[in-house]
């Protein structure tokens, strides 16, 4: 339990000192691996006082060993320009070492990796997820996994990334970026896009995890809390959506099974990321239309109005087509179901493979008593949906109207 605890609080921290000092990420990996399999040997009999400065202090001699057996080593792995490594010592005081972890994210977040590359990266080295988790998170096998991570590692040599942190001027991109990577590991785990379970929530998990660090580190972005806000409040709800099996649209959710103490403190963030900026991005734009849900006591009393106002403003902001497609929904609350179905004109040539652009209309077809043509939106969104949870959704919807 207490090492569960040091791994999931030390080893990014620990992981970033480490290639700092020998500025190699195989070799830091390898030595803070080989510290914790010590521990689980050596702590079983006495849990030190300092675990963090145990575990750093073992690794670090890990390390030199390796070094001094193996001395061509620091020519064939260094990726880095750092300094000389630290001297071992037996007592480090971790608290008193500036954090790197920011570092770390940002090399693992670097332009030059594919987002595939720098989520796979990120859960490795920052999360300290084992590569067979990863594979299991991301329904691969561990050795595709293995060469994926393998392959973004021999990238940051390959193309001498450097291990800091941008200029000020090119820090907010790099944070987009990060951010970016975290939404989009967090996405998966809402809302899977292929595979037997619609929510997956050991994924949800981890990208709140390394948000909260991001907006840890970066305390004056609004962005990074806004992120942390959205998928707080957004996973508050994760056991409503899911009742035996059955897909539960928002409206239809059991509220009471939404979790308070969660929504509270994504609202609390929330109000910290708006305090941050005077023109709210993306993020804290998105945390906004989350939060009126969470205010509704019930889905009847939700404030649509402000809701549509919201992504129409994020439709301006993005002109992203899946925002326009949830801007129709909320405005077909609000104004009505011609209205929404107005605003899903053009789509098809951006959506061509979503699901939920044809489902939508298929919903609002079906408000405006067009069952025909209802019916043909719900084929076309069987079609393409990607996973079991959804499909059964769909299907019960058609199936109501042709008494199946």
């Amino acid at each position: 339990m207490v090492l569960d605890t040091a791994l999931r609080e030390h080893w990014a921290r620990l992981l970033a000192l480490l290639i700092r000092d020998y500025a190699a990420v195989d070799l830091a990996e390898d030595s803070l691996q080989e510290a914790y399999a010590a521990a689980v040997e050596h702590w079983q009999w006495e849990v030190p006082d300092n675990p963090a400065g145990w575990l750093l202090t073992t690794a670090r001699r890990k390390a030199t060993d390796r070094l001094r057996r193996e001395a061509t080593l620091a020519r064939k792995l260094p990726l880095l320009v750092v300094d000389a490594p630290p001297e071992v010592t037996d007592d480090v005081d971790v608290d008193a070492i500036p954090d790197e972890r920011l570092r770390l994210i940002c090399t693992c977040c670097h332009p030059a990796l594919s987002h595939e590359a720098s989520v796979a990266l990120t859960l490795r080295l920052v999360a300290g997820l084992e590569t067979r988790e990863i594979a299991r998170l991301f329904l691969v096998g561990e050795a595709t996994m293995a060469a994926r991570i393998t392959r973004a590692k021999r990238k940051i040599a390959a193309s001498a990334i450097p291990f800091r942190v941008p200029d000020r001027d090119d820090l907010p991109e790099r944070l987009a970026r990060i951010c970016s990577v975290s939404y989009l590991l967090f996405t998966e785990g809402y809302a899977a896009t292929a595979g037997p379970d619609l929510v997956r929530t050991r994924l949800c998990d981890e990208a709140i995890r390394l948000q909260r660090i991001v907006a840890e580190l970066v305390s004056d972005s609004a962005e990074a809390p806004g992120l942390l806000a959205l998928m707080v409040l957004q996973h508050a709800r994760r056991d409503a959506r899911i009742d035996d099996g059955r897909l539960v649209p928002l409206r239809e959710q059991d509220r009471s099974r939404w979790r308070r103490t969660e929504i509270d403190e994504g609202l609390g963030v929330l109000r910290e990321a708006v305090a941050k900026t005077k023109t709210p991005g993306t993020y804290v734009l998105q945390a906004a239309i989350a939060s009126e849900h969470m205010r509704a006591p019930t889905a009847q009393e939700t404030d649509w109005t402000t809701i549509a106002r919201l992504y129409v403003r994020l439709d301006r902001l993005t002109g992203s087509p899946v925002v326009r497609l949830n801007c129709a929904v909320a405005v077909a609350e609000a104004e009505g179901p011609a209205a929404g179905l107005a605003l899903l004109d053009g789509l098809d040539d951006e959506l061509p493979r979503h699901h939920r652009l044809p489902a939508t209309r298929a919903e609002l077809l079906r408000r405006l008593g067009d069952r025909a043509g209802a019916l043909e939106q719900y084929e076309q969104a069987l079609e393409r949906v990607g996973t079991d949870t959804e499909r059964a959704y769909l299907t019960a919807r058609r199936d109501e109207l042709t008494g199946g």
